[in-house]
């Protein structure tokens, strides 16, 4: 075998060492940026979720002051709000039924 057939086996066998080495840490950096990103994500999204609770926390903080809404140490009877909202309603088609009628 001739020297220069020798010398470009190792050449070309250094190449492919060198641009898999290069693949490897492309690859890597690839899914280490990608890593970053996704925790960053999550963080975004963690401190979104807390802000939208305290804001929730909040309003119901100047709600409860209303006497229409139940404070958290009296039990709520989901029934008979039920049954409350039920009657409003009827009570709103029966008006919005007589309005009608009038216009007609």
């Amino acid at each position: 075998m001739s020297k220069p057939a020798v010398n470009s086996f190792f050449v070309g066998r250094a190449l492919a060492e060198g641009l898999y080495e290069q693949l490897g840490n492309s690859l890597t950096n690839a899914l280490s940026e990608l890593g970053k990103f996704d925790a960053e994500q999550k963080e975004h999204l963690r401190s979104f979720t807390q802000q939208v609770m305290e804001r929730a926390a909040q309003e119901v903080a100047t709600v409860v002051g209303d006497s229409n809404f139940p404070s958290n140490s009296e039990p709520v009877d989901l029934q008979a709000t039920i049954d409350e909202l039920r009657a409003e309603v009827a009570e709103l088609r029966s008006e919005l039924q007589k309005y009608r009628n009038r216009t007609v």
